[in-house]
């Protein structure tokens, strides 16, 4: 039957594997990583507290791809795993269950942008344009966020079943859409009304809701794989309880992302409101550097759960070698890149001159720590894929939390905002050495062993 014929994650060369699986996944990521910068620019535009208000905006929208990622982790290494195992049934419930949990976390975010965002932005600022603008965007961007969410698990399904080129399609097609109506909704162009801030909000949906309508229709006629249906739409007690004990430390792992990049907001805005501007900037522009990663650890995840529910112990350590070395070399061109032209990166965005006074330093600072970042990114995965995502978690609060954010305000008592940005540095430092720990002791305990109960 076609159902038991052995998956390509379990038979093609390992290295050819990868950069099949990855660089759609890299590729999308890429074009992602524009939109998202293209907004900030057509935003600065408009000036600086109109891009001060979208950088604000972080946390939420950091929030909410941390629900979103989170659960789809969980459920692709499950389903990856179920794959693996041959277990067709168990597949098929387990991305039953990732449609509904994904519809549930869309009301939570419709809450938020019912009733919260005023709120989010007065704990930040008592800028009342910057609030303005801020409402205007981040109520948009959580009231339409079901386009995000669909989007999420329709293409993690296809991610979990090796069928990557579709989600650069899917992903491509709402970059463009997004890159094409952010000048049209945001200055009134096409005989369309000027829209302002709230148009980059609107072209962002639009292009979330047209991506992951054609995830949803991809899935229906191309993944065979995976039997979705309506009768099976319907939440498994013990299914779920395995999505979320792998899912919500990523999850979590994710939302401390929000936490600090919240409370990095405050620190840097008791200097000047440039400064968050700066730092929204950076997250913009390093993730032309991050994403790539990111995209080889989504197309790494169902490769290394797949092989680990196969016992395959060789071809689990040769991805997971293999990720490692690509993801440090990527990152190592990325601090080359912030080292060398800063200032013209930082031009992109109509920087004045108290910008580029923040920002050139900080970039060349902060990028520091992008290798260092890269294999921990990576060895992450493994502890994903092998069910051990708390040891991710536990990373993750210790570097954002314990160290990043209270050296942070340390340094910033000093009264200078660039000693700010050694934070990350110092913080990755410590990032590092509690990943070689944990994976010097999940070695041990798993990857070592896998294979030997056949």
């Amino acid at each position: 039957m076609e159902q038991t014929k052995e998956n390509k994650m379990g038979t093609m060369p390992v290295n050819k594997l990868l950069i099949t699986m990855s660089l759609p996944m890299m590729v999308s990521m890429l074009v992602q990583a524009l939109y998202n910068v293209v907004d900030s620019v057509f935003v600065s535009r408009i000036n600086e507290k109109a891009l001060t208000a979208v950088s604000l905006a972080f946390p939420i929208q950091t929030l909410m791809i941390a629900v979103a990622g989170g659960t789809c982790v969980g459920i692709n290494a499950v389903l990856s795993k179920a794959l693996g195992e041959k277990d067709q049934e168990r597949a098929d419930n387990t991305a039953a269950s990732g449609v509904i949990l994904m519809a549930v976390s869309y009301l939570l975010f419709l809450v938020v942008g019912l009733f919260i965002t005023r709120t989010f932005y007065l704990s930040q600022t008592d800028d009342a344009q910057i609030v303005q603008y801020g409402v205007e965007y981040l109520s948009v961007v959580c009231c339409c966020s079901f386009g995000l969410f669909a989007q999420f698990v329709f293409e993690r399904l296809l991610q979990s079943t090796g069928r990557t080129f579709y989600i650069m399609i899917t992903q491509g097609t709402g970059a463009i859409i997004n890159i094409i109506l952010d000048p049209v909704f945001i200055f009134g162009l096409c005989g369309m009304p000027k829209m302002g801030v709230m148009g980059a909000a609107v072209a962002t949906v639009t292009g979330q809701i047209v991506a992951g309508t054609m995830a949803f229709i991809i899935n229906s006629k191309k993944n065979a794989d995976i039997h979705i249906s309506m009768r099976k739409l319907h939440l498994q007690r013990e299914i779920v309880g395995q999505i979320y004990k792998i899912g919500v430390p990523s999850m979590i792992m994710q939302a401390i992302g929000s936490v600090m990049t919240y409370g990095m907001n405050l620190i840097l805005i008791s200097f000047t409101p440039t400064a968050t501007a700066v730092f929204g900037v950076y997250f913009k522009l390093q993730s032309f550097i991050f994403m790539p990663v990111f995209g080889m650890n989504n197309g790494l995840v169902p490769i290394l759960a797949y092989n680990y529910g196969a016992g395959r112990r060789d071809r689990f350590i040769q991805a997971l070698k293999c990720g490692i070395i690509y993801a440090v070399g990527i990152m190592a061109v990325g601090v080359l890149i912030f080292h060398s032209i800063p200032g013209p990166l930082l031009s992109i965005f109509e920087a004045s001159e108290e910008m580029l006074a923040i920002g050139v330093p900080a970039l060349r600072i902060i990028s520091l720590c992008f290798v260092m970042a890269g294999f921990s990114i990576i060895c992450g995965t493994a502890f994903q894929a092998l069910g051990n995502a708390v040891y991710s978690m536990i990373i993750s609060i210790a570097r954002q939390l314990v160290v990043l954010l209270p050296a942070a305000y340390l340094l910033s008592l000093a009264g200078e905002v660039t000693y700010v940005w050694w934070s990350f540095p110092i913080a990755e430092v410590v990032s590092l050495a509690m990943t070689v720990i944990f994976l010097i002791r999940i070695n041990g305990r798993v990857i070592r062993h896998i294979g030997e109960e056949s």
